[in-house]
């Protein structure tokens, strides 16, 4: 189902094509999603997740981790691909919104918190940098996925925090955080411990 979503959008996936995607009879994917705008709610109820994230020293390493996790999940979980699909489309967006509020909130939390530990530069405003980063993110997302010989989404993202983080992080957390594209591998496999900074 998320991956047709994906393939041919929102209003190009029809009901039979989603039965045929699933191996469902109509009537099992009727008694799951009633209707195609459900299974879309379904796919976008997924889309916010803070999966991989874990405690860290810094407010604003967690932050970073947040953006950098999602780009490596992105390009290998079709449910996560399918809800920025339908995000973007805009005949699913004008039906039932998108997750970028979701996300924006998220952040802004992560970077108020920031902010309260004196993390971030006196003029930083964490509303106006999540709000921001979520729209800058997701054209770094869509361009990549166009443009031949692009590096990975993780390299591009990694690119981004990179020249974004300088003008908004204290110089003495700025000098300790981790923006490699390496480190959501890493903190995806938790059997390592914890990633160094730098690592």
């Amino acid at each position: 189902m998320a991956g047709l979503f994906n393939e041919v959008g929102y209003e190009a996936a029809t009901i039979a094509s989603l039965v045929e995607r699933t191996g469902l009879t109509r009537g099992a994917l009727y008694f799951h999603f009633p209707t195609k705008e459900a299974m879309a709610r379904g796919v976008l109820a997924h889309a916010v997740t803070r999966e991989g994230i874990s405690p860290q020293e810094y407010k604003l390493q967690e932050w970073v981790d947040l953006g950098l996790v999602l780009a490596y999940r992105l390009p290998r979980e079709p449910l996560l691909r399918a809800a920025v699909q339908l995000s973007v489309d805009p005949k699913a967006r004008s039906l039932f919104g998108t997750r970028w509020p979701d996300w924006i909130d998220v952040g802004q939390d992560l970077l108020g918190e920031a902010k309260k530990r004196g993390e971030l530069l006196p003029h930083a405003v964490p509303e106006e940098i999540a709000r921001l980063v979520v729209g800058a993110w997701t054209g770094v997302q869509l361009v990549t996925e166009t443009l031949p010989d692009s590096p990975g989404l993780a390299e591009e993202i990694a690119r981004l925090y990179q020249l974004i983080l300088p003008n908004v992080a204290s110089p003495g957390v700025l000098a300790k955080l981790d923006t490699s594209p390496h480190r959501p591998e890493r903190l995806l496999r938790p059997s390592e411990g914890p990633a160094a900074p730098g690592a």
